[in-house]
């Protein structure tokens, strides 16, 4: 899919302000990806994916035929919120052209799970799929931002009752209202990462520092 690079941000997005707000003293947080939480990981269990493994608080997701996808099975054993929490983790392509850092998690105001797409449809969209069954690709957050090979990344969402938001570097990339809408994942595969996890779609891609907070 051939898409036009778009660099410039919605007006509405730079509303939000240009870093996210600093988390409150004393919310509790969880680093996914260390002991003991890290034994929760398991491969998804998409067709062809590629090898998955963590290792000393490194998410590795080798490229899948296409897609590769890890899910972290401890949410609800571990009480993590659904709503009112962050999300924050750092990502990086390390080879490919397409998404490599895009995270399911649930939004449990509506009691159902979303993706924010990190690198999608060629390599370049962000956004939440899905938003009144319409994809990152189609709905208000889509987003375009070019991606390097090689570069970490720093990812923060916030899950609230009523809306989501998304800061890709500390740029504002999704400020977007829930309410009254219908919130769900994209057709296909990305169910199996439910109710937490990251995929990678024909990328050899890495993920690290995962970190839940409540707000």
């Amino acid at each position: 899919m051939t898409l036009r690079l778009q660099l410039i941000v919605p007006a509405a997005l730079l509303l939000a302000g240009c870093k996210p707000p600093p988390p409150p003293t004393g919310t509790a947080e969880w680093h996914l990806l260390q002991p003991p939480q890290a034994a929760f990981w398991r491969p998804a269990g998409i067709p062809d994916e590629g090898h998955v493994e963590v290792k000393e608080g490194l998410l590795s997701l080798g490229a899948g035929q296409p897609m590769t996808g890890a899910a972290f099975t401890g949410w609800t054993q571990l009480a993590l919120p659904t709503t009112s929490y962050a999300i924050e983790y750092e990502a990086m392509r390390v080879q490919g052209e397409d998404f490599f850092g895009t995270v399911t998690f649930p939004v449990g105001s509506h009691e159902s799970h979303a993706s924010f797409v990190l690198g999608g449809w060629g390599g370049v969209v962000t956004g939440i799929s899905s938003i009144d069954f319409s994809d990152a690709n189609e709905n208000q957050t889509h987003g375009e931002q070019v991606f390097e090979n090689g570069r970490w990344y720093q990812v923060r969402i916030e899950v609230r009752p009523e809306d989501l938001r998304a800061w890709v570097e500390n740029r504002p990339v999704v400020n977007v209202s829930i309410k009254g809408r219908q919130v769900g994942l994209r057709p296909g595969f990305i169910d199996h990462c439910r109710p937490f996890g990251f995929a990678s779609y024909g990328t050899d891609a890495r993920i690290r520092q995962v970190r839940i907070r409540s707000l």
